[in-house]
């Protein structure tokens, strides 16, 4: 397998709150709740979101003031289910990471991209307890390491073991969700964790481990907001996500210049100590950037399916250029733009 790089997602132990164990970028969660937006109108946008994600930020920045329309949010815990509901016309619309949408296309799944963000990889990261006596990716070989199946943190994981001489195949991998991988992260049933923010925030706040690497350089940052092909066919609903993805690009660029402001919210909504979401926030929400759905997006994101496709955890080959629409790029920087605080 070649290298791949592709251009630039002060607790006790267990005591991460269990709405946020089940927010994640991968995993089988199902909708658990769901809420209104009051708009002017008689359209309904229905939304599907995750924990603290886009009705707290849009909340948070104002942008849910003076809608045309309304919006239905229905909360999953994680990508791939959120994905599901999209593909079922369940929900018109909704956020997850860079690996998701790569698993449902696979799947055969009707969805399309439709807006793009680009953030540092840098809480991407696989961790090790202090006590680890691994000190470089290059001696994981043989060890345990957790990791969510399907999640952003899968495709990290198999980037940062090639770009340390090894494969999957070298190290003993553990599907887990991250509230059974938190458990067994810290009573040392496995040697590492592959993992996104907040949890690499959670873990470093509690000084309960360290990173051993991550995803900076490697993994590409993106995060999409995903649509339903019929919703698009819509010429009224297509107008609405036109607008919503407008305010969420606003909403995304003010927690940049409010990211104290934007960490009490996000503590709050989640129930994450004021720290760690601090934490989170600077390493990584305050750097996202909205950008383009282009080639290099799709050229990256084809890079991530063929891997999947290689390791045969994609049945067929994907042709991801088919699951995107570009026409709410407008006058955005191409995806390859440098994040907030990478330039």
């Amino acid at each position: 397998m070649r290298r791949r790089r592709v251009p630039a997602a002060l607790l006790l132990p267990l005591a991460l709150p269990f709405a946020l164990l089940l927010t994640a970028c991968g995993g089988n969660s199902s909708a658990s709740t769901s809420t209104d937006t009051d708009g002017k109108g008689s359209l309904t946008l229905d939304v599907g979101d995750q924990k603290g994600g886009s009705e707290a930020i849009l909340r948070a920045a104002g942008e849910l003031d003076d809608l045309d329309y309304k919006i239905k949010w229905s909360t999953f815990t994680s990508g791939p289910p959120l994905l599901e509901a999209v593909n079922a016309e369940a929900v018109d619309i909704g956020g997850v990471g860079n690996t998701p949408p790569v698993f449902a296309a696979g799947a055969g799944s009707k969805i399309k991209v439709v807006a793009a963000f680009h953030g540092t990889s840098k809480g991407d990261a696989l961790l090790v307890p202090n006590d680890s006596e691994l000190t470089e990716p290059e001696q994981l070989k043989g060890r345990s390491i957790a990791v969510a199946q399907g999640s952003s943190a899968h495709y990290q994981l198999v980037a940062s073991l090639e770009a340390a001489g090894l494969s999957l195949s070298d190290v003993d991998v553990k599907y887990l969700q991250p509230a059974d991988a938190l458990a067994a992260f810290t009573s040392g049933k496995v040697d590492a964790w592959a993992v996104w923010d907040p949890y690499t925030s959670q873990i470093l706040q509690a000084k309960q481990g360290r990173v051993l690497t991550t995803g900076d350089g490697i993994t590409n940052g993106l995060a999409f907001q995903v649509a339903a092909p019929a919703a698009l066919r819509d010429k009224e609903k297509t107008a609405a996500i036109k607008d919503y993805l407008e305010r969420l690009r606003r909403a995304t660029a003010w927690v940049y210049d409010h990211q104290e402001e934007w960490a009490k919210v996000w503590a709050k909504d989640t129930g994450l100590p004021y720290e760690v979401a601090l934490a989170s926030v600077k390493q990584t929400n305050s750097t996202r950037i909205s950008v383009a759905v282009d080639k290099p997006l799709i050229a990256s994101e084809q890079e991530i399916a063929d891997t999947f496709t290689e390791l045969k955890l994609i049945p067929k080959k994907v042709d991801f250029a088919d699951f995107v629409d570009t026409r709410f790029n407008g006058d955005l920087p191409p995806s390859t733009t440098s994040a907030r605080g990478e330039e």
